[in-house]
């Protein structure tokens, strides 16, 4: 065995929450290393959907403008299609994703970013390299082979997959996001609960030039239903957009008692053409994989000094197209906490915040994703299929709702209502939008709890503690716009304050003696450095001119006060005490 290697973060896996780990790591200053057992990052491009969430941690780290090179944009993921075949009949569409004109209004309203459609193996080389530029370290073709820890630390073996030596890696802190069959999380004993291994799927990522079926149609999905397949008896399949509109994947089920039938060239294009519906159509099949159907979330995320994140901890099918967002966010919330404890700013009992906040979440949406799977067998029973005892009668059935017939009116309302009831898969942005955290590293002010108009469905801006800190355009002096998001994050503590609210310098200064930490005040209101000119902030603030909202660095509010008054200075350093494990002593 080599010399031993020290740093300060080992990050175990490079996929969305390693590699974002590893970058916000670095930007903070921590000396990180990443290893990842493969060659390079994700060869694939499996996650794809990049919501509004995730593009304001993009965004907080410089890189929105680099993330919208690379991804489509979000006008073109809309029209999602039912259909018989990209050549054949239409079925119905459901605007998704945020695109239909009722719904675009709750998008805009709820960020400074757009969601757009951002490939993984596109997505990953963008945080790599942002780590690699802040100084951390990465090591591919390294595998994580097991680890022990102590009070100090974590010792963790690792094997260099080109030379098959291992080496030592003696790091204060370690993150397991080794993916859906985590090692790491295997060797921690965490809890699970649910079930792996529901069903199959078998993708084929391939390049054909499909304009003519789908340009003007533009969406990120293509839901293809096909009586009579060889797989399964009724075929039900997506074709997804991976590059408009020449690069995509086509996704086909299989059964997963019986396993995965012989994957080939032949089989691939067998299938990517009865999807199209037209075999005359030049295609060229890159690669096909294969990956189950979970239904599985870790109950606690941590053991000691080591961490899991990502699909370690929260594994499920790419309905709602969560898994990549929560993966980052997973990274979001930890990595500040790790940067302050190593700081010295922070006690380690902030760290374990992390499974109190998170665990409820990975929760949450795993059970969405499955939930959203039950969304579209009523499209099958509504075109007749699962009825049928022929596929001759799965056809005549499907005509039917052409018919001019009481019957086939009543047909297609059903079909209509069963597409509609879709609507939790695509835009549910109350699931991506709507995290509240309830932790140690909130402060409560004992107001009632919030009352959702939906909380799945819609997002609802709150600036109660635990919610993401709301979404509002604020002017410079200048004439310039600024977003709320944009004064917080980066690692640092924010305080959001108006008119009256000046003496919250002089308590963020006291937090500033009292615990090393540093507190940005922003005081927005007329004739200040920024003014709240269409009265959007106060609004949203929940509180009077001179009161404050605490921000976290990952945009959570921490702790709000309705005014500022004498207690205020010993209220702040209380709470900032209180939010990073600390005792204060006044």
């Amino acid at each position: 065995m080599s010399a031993r290697y020290e740093t300060e973060v080992l990050i175990i896996g490079s996929g969305p929450s390693g590699s974002s780990a590893a970058a916000l790591l670095a930007r903070y200053g921590i000396k990180t290393l990443l290893v990842n057992k493969y060659g390079w990052t994700a060869p694939t491009p499996r996650a794809h959907i990049t919501n509004q969430r995730t593009m304001e941690v993009i965004r907080d780290l410089g890189l929105e403008d680099e993330a919208k090179k690379y991804g489509v944009s979000n006008d073109l993921m809309g029209e999602n299609t039912i259909c018989a075949s990209l050549a054949g009949e239409e079925f119905g569409r459901i605007k998704t994703w945020g695109t239909d004109v009722r719904r675009r209004a709750d998008y805009d309203e709820a960020s400074p970013t757009s969601m757009c459609d951002l490939p993984q193996n596109l997505l990953e080389p963008i945080f790599v390299r942002s780590s690699a530029l802040d100084g951390g370290k990465v090591r591919f073709d390294t595998e994580y082979l097991s680890h022990e820890q102590d009070s100090s630390g974590v010792t963790a073996t690792l094997r260099d997959r080109l030379t098959g030596q291992t080496f030592e890696v003696r790091a204060k802190y370690m993150i397991g996001c080794d993916g859906a069959n985590s090692k790491v999380l295997e060797d921690l004993d965490l809890p699970l609960e649910g079930e792996m291994g529901k069903s199959g799927s078998i993708n084929m990522l391939f390049e054909a030039d499909l304009s003519k079926f789908v340009a003007h149609r533009p969406s990120v999905l293509y839901w293809v239903i096909q009586p009579g397949s060889d797989i399964g008896g009724l075929g039900i399949g997506v074709v997804r957009m991976v590059r408009p509109w020449n690069k995509w994947l086509a996704i086909w089920g299989y059964d997963v008692e019986k396993g995965p039938p012989e994957l080939n060239e032949a089989f691939a294009t067998k299938i990517v053409h009865k999807l199209i519906g037209d075999d005359s159509v030049p295609v060229r099949i890159e690669g096909t994989s294969t990956w189950t159907v979970n239904d599985m979330y870790a109950t606690h995320l941590q053991k000691g000094r080591v961490f899991c994140a990502g699909d370690a901890i929260h594994r499920h099918p790419p309905t709602n197209g969560l898994g990549s967002n929560t993966s980052i966010q997973d990274s979001f919330n930890l990595c500040w906490k790790i940067a302050m404890v190593l700081r010295g700013q922070a006690d380690e009992r902030l760290l374990e915040t992390y499974s109190v906040e998170r665990a409820p979440v990975a929760r949450q949406i795993v059970k969405r994703a499955n939930k959203s799977l039950k969304d579209f067998p009523p499209i099958a029973v509504a075109l007749g299929l699962p009825q049928a005892k022929s596929i001759d009668e799965m056809y005549a059935n499907m005509a039917k709702r052409k018919d001019s017939t009481p019957e086939a009116e009543k047909q297609r309302a059903q079909l209509r209502a069963a597409i509609a009831g879709t609507d939790y898969v695509y835009n549910a942005h109350g699931v991506e939008m709507n995290q509240r955290y309830d932790s140690a590293a909130i402060v409560s002010d004992g107001s009632a709890p919030e009352v959702f108009k939906d909380e799945e469905l819609y997002h609802q801006a709150s600036s109660r503690p635990g919610a993401p800190v709301p979404h509002v355009w604020v002017y410079h002096s200048s004439g310039h716009r600024v977003s709320t998001k944009d004064l917080c994050g980066k690692g640092r503590f924010t305080l959001l304050t108006g008119l009256g609210g000046e003496g919250w310098h002089t308590a963020a200064k006291a937090v500033r003696e009292a615990l090393g930490v540093e507190i940005d005040v922003h005081v927005i209101g007329p004739g200040q450095a920024l003014e709240d000119h269409y009265g959007e902030f106060a609004k949203v603030r929940g509180t009077t001119d001179s009161g404050a909202l605490l921000v976290r660095p990952d945009f959570h509010v921490a702790f709000r006060a309705q005014e500022y008054d004498s207690n205020a200075q010993t209220a702040l350093v209380q709470a900032a005490s209180r939010i990073l494990g600390r005792t204060f002593v006044h």
